[in-house]
């Protein structure tokens, strides 16, 4: 006789057991008992059977929050005196063929179930707790020890199943990331953004059902993993989606639950929670091939490699976009930061808002008079590293518009990359004499107030610029923005090129992996 979770019959086996490292699961008719393992793994302890009775009641009370009608309670397993002996989780079983990783392998349309999902998760960590020992989760301290922790736990298999390289470049981002963004991490602290969660939503542990989705396997052994930011909680799913070989709809469930929560998280945040995520499923891969699992192998190699290339891709960057006027800088540092999705600012806006006039009104004047004097043109460079630095902390990788014809200013920007752990990238547009001149004869009504004579004076006094990459921008516009866009993604980031010219490929889009057992079903 073979059963569903809802009492049919199905082509699931009567009796089934799964094995994880942690715990074993028995599926039993419409049943399932999990079983949890007497292991000391160092992030948890299942060793006495005291501990494995709390562990096991606090995982219903907890996975009740989201799961109620699946989580029944716990039974009390007996010996043949009667004495208590062991304790199981007892749950509904659910119907495998409605596993979200089941769904996404068959190739099965499941947009609408993941939407809801995304909806679901928002409104849990709505209604989720909060406080200040919770709070205290999301600083930047407090992320980068478990980073931290799970560095030193996989520090063994370094140089054997974990690539040394690859293990130490994700250490290196990792610290800079975090020690650059602690203003970014304050303010979704101050902003309600860390609540009691889930801590491991994984595919395999997500069924879509008609009436809605079941979420199971919430973190239950330690409390500090599951208090953390609801946008980290979300992007767990996004990484397995991604391992499963669905990248887009992985990104389409963080726009979906950024939407749900309001969250106006940055990309870098993003690409950061799923690379921390992804490591922790390295951490938990090395564990399995301890312990015999022939795929765990593979499983570590994957989820370094895609936590590696989630941090490469949420560099936080500061470009320079600079040259004479009329060789395209504006128009190029535009398209830049359309194409990254970086904030653009430039000096001619900012020079003009500190002037009390309007973009486009004309404020043309003499070189180095009016409001281009060197004293206003010092006041128009502090101001514009200084919103540039306050970006760069909030995770907003920035691009600057301006001439950068005095390398103290270059200097300063790049002081100001450093101090937020950012990358700086340096730009100098170029172009034939005559096409400049053309330029900016043509030019009316524009931002800019320079001319021929300013264009001439300027390119008198431009200090040599050699940490600049030249992008010539009297070529086919498209073929500038794919050199620019080459100089400024950090190495190892994907491109792919759609037609229009390069777009950036976010390490989500082909990467995947083999599937894992889950702890409960």
């Amino acid at each position: 006789m073979k059963v569903d979770a809802d009492g049919g019959s199905s082509n699931e086996p009567f009796a089934v057991v799964h094995e994880t490292h942690s715990a074993v699961l028995f599926l039993v008719g419409d049943r399932a008992y999990k079983l949890k393992k007497p292991v000391d793994l160092g992030f948890l302890n299942f060793t006495s059977r005291e501990q494995r009775l709390a562990v096991c009641r606090r995982e219903v009370e907890l996975n009740r929050r989201i799961a109620a009608d699946v989580y029944l309670g716990v039974a009390d397993v007996h010996g043949p005196d009667g004495a208590p002996c062991e304790h199981l989780v007892v749950m509904r079983r659910m119907p495998v063929h409605l596993r979200l990783a089941s769904l996404i392998r068959a190739g099965a349309s499941v947009d609408d179930d993941v939407r809801r999902l995304a909806r679901l998760v928002a409104a849990f960590h709505a209604a989720g707790r909060h406080g200040p020992d919770i709070s205290a989760q999301g600083s930047a301290e407090a992320l980068l020890g478990r980073w931290t922790d799970s560095f030193h736990q996989v520090r063994p298999y370094r140089k054997s199943v974990l690539d040394d390289e690859v293990a130490g470049e994700i250490e290196q981002r990792t610290a800079d990331f975090v020690a650059g963004r602690r203003r970014l991490l304050d303010d979704r602290v101050k902003a309600g953004r860390i609540v009691d969660g889930h801590g491991d939503l994984l595919a395999d542990d997500i069924f879509c059902l008609d009436d809605g989705p079941r979420v199971l396997d919430c973190i239950e052994f330690d409390d500090r993993l599951r208090w953390l930011d609801g946008l980290d909680d979300a992007a767990f799913l996004a990484m397995d989606l991604e391992r499963l070989g669905a990248a887009t709809l992985g990104a389409r469930f963080l726009d979906w639950y950024a939407e749900f929560a309001a969250d106006p998280a940055p990309a870098s945040l993003r690409h950061h929670y799923i690379a921390y995520r992804a490591f922790v499923r390295a951490k938990v891969a090395c564990l399995r091939h301890t312990q015999g699992d022939p795929q765990a192998a593979v499983d570590v190699a994957q989820h370094a490699d895609l936590a590696l290339s989630h941090l490469r891709t949420g560099t936080v960057s500061l470009v320079l976009v600079g040259g004479m006027p009329g060789t395209g800088k504006t128009t190029l540092a535009g398209r830049l930061a359309d194409h990254l999705g970086a904030v653009m600012l430039s000096t001619d806006r900012v020079r003009k808002e500190l002037a009390g006039l309007s973009p486009e009104t004309s404020a043309a004047a003499p070189y180095e008079t009016g409001i281009y004097t060197p004293a206003w043109t010092q006041r128009t460079y502090t101001q514009l590293l200084s919103r540039a630095g306050a970006l760069l902390e909030r995770g907003e990788s920035v691009i600057l518009d301006a001439s950068w014809a005095d390398a103290a200013h270059r200097a300063a920007a790049a002081d100001i990359a450093a101090c937020s752990r950012s990358a700086c990238i340096q730009l100098r547009c170029d172009a034939a004499p005559e096409v400049t001149t053309a330029r900016l004869r043509r030019r009316t009504h524009t931002i800019s107030d320079a001319d021929e004579h300013i264009a001439a004076a300027v390119g008198a006094h431009h200090d040599p610029w050699p940490q600049a990459a030249t992008i010539r921008t009297d070529e086919i516009p498209d073929q500038s923005l794919e050199r620019a866009v080459r100089l400024t993604l950090p190495a190892g980031v994907l491109t792919s090129d759609d037609g229009a010219g390069p777009t950036p490929v976010a390490p989500w889009d082909g990467l995947s992996g083999a599937a894992r057992p889950s702890d409960s079903r």
